[in-house]
């Protein structure tokens, strides 16, 4: 069987390592006589495959002691309303910088539940660009700063941070989650859909500090509630059993194989170079980013003529 290239944002190419232990434990998964897809996320067995999860996330991340890691559902679109019914309860005003389609659908589902302020934008040349930042125009009192790190579609990623001062920042890092080592102190919350990235599709994984959980909105649903996730150890309903353990053996792989994230970050930069440095050299091609904001994961091109 040939594999092929699959470009795809997400879902995206798994390692065939990943994909080859998946397959071998599919029908016995370690012994227990049953698939993963079958047994109870109440039982022992799979009570250590999620917090095996947890725990290489931890390390591989290095995620400080006061973060809750959350698996939840809905995708990351769900955190669209889910951060600004528990983050947007202060002032009820926070900031978004609009780089690309997924930080624009967040501002608008944010502004349904609070003040939520575009502080910058990219749209007037295609979202090509990370606009540069004034610390100046943020709102000094919002309860949160909102960003899309690296934008799937249009590839940019921020190469410096936006400083917040004590205003959480909130970033969407669906599309470079685990490509390079990242600071999580820097950060109230980090998310991410786990597609693209980390594993198929169907969990979405939530990092966030723990005093910015437990002040949700009163309209907030049980299911939209932080708190009710991190008390119940992300078991408060049946959790996408499945996709939690193929990203499990990616984290291994990422571990064990790769050799963890700053090998990681070398093995991007290599494979983009060589694209980056093709689509410049080229007669037909031509990239869309400026160069100093471009992203190593996403790298969209055109040749001008339609």
């Amino acid at each position: 069987m040939a594999r092929v290239y699959n470009f795809s944002a997400g879902p995206s190419m798994l390692p065939e390592s990943v994909l080859k232990r998946a397959a071998a434990e599919m029908l016995d998964y370690e012994g227990s006589g049953q698939s993963v897809m079958e047994m109870s996320h109440r039982s022992k067995v799979y009570e250590g495959i999620i917090n095996g999860c947890e725990a290489l996330l931890r390390e591989i991340m290095n995620i400080p002691d006061n973060y809750k890691v959350l698996f939840l559902q809905g995708g990351a679109s769900s955190q669209f309303a889910m951060i600004p019914m528990n983050l947007m309860t202060g002032s009820g005003k926070a900031d978004y910088v609009l780089t690309g389609q997924w930080a624009t659908k967040a501002q608008k589902e944010a502004a349904r539940y609070g003040q939520a302020n575009i502080v910058a934008s990219s749209k007037d040349k295609t979202f090509s660009y990370i606009p540069k930042l004034d610390p100046d125009t943020f709102t000094k009192d919002a309860d949160y700063f909102y960003i899309c790190m690296n934008n799937t579609i249009y590839g940019t990623v921020y190469h410096e941070l936006p400083q917040t001062g004590d205003v959480p920042l909130v970033a969407d890092i669906s599309s470079c989650a685990l490509s390079r080592t990242l600071d999580v102190s820097k950060f109230g919350i980090l998310y991410a859909g786990a597609q693209k990235n980390m594993a198929p599709a169907g969990v979405t994984v939530v990092i966030i500090r723990d005093d910015l959980i437990g002040h949700p909105m009163d309209i907030t649903p049980t299911m939209f509630n932080y708190q009710i996730h991190a008390d119940n150890g992300s078991m408060f309903n049946t959790p996408p059993c499945y996709t939690i353990y193929v990203m499990k053996l990616v984290l291994e792989w990422i571990k064990n194989e790769v050799g963890g994230l700053d090998n990681m970050l070398i093995r991007n930069q290599k494979k983009a170079d060589l694209l980056y440095g093709f689509l410049d050299s080229s007669n037909m091609f031509k990239g869309t980013v400026v160069p100093e904001d471009r992203s190593l994961m996403n790298v969209p091109f055109i040749t001008g003529h339609e």
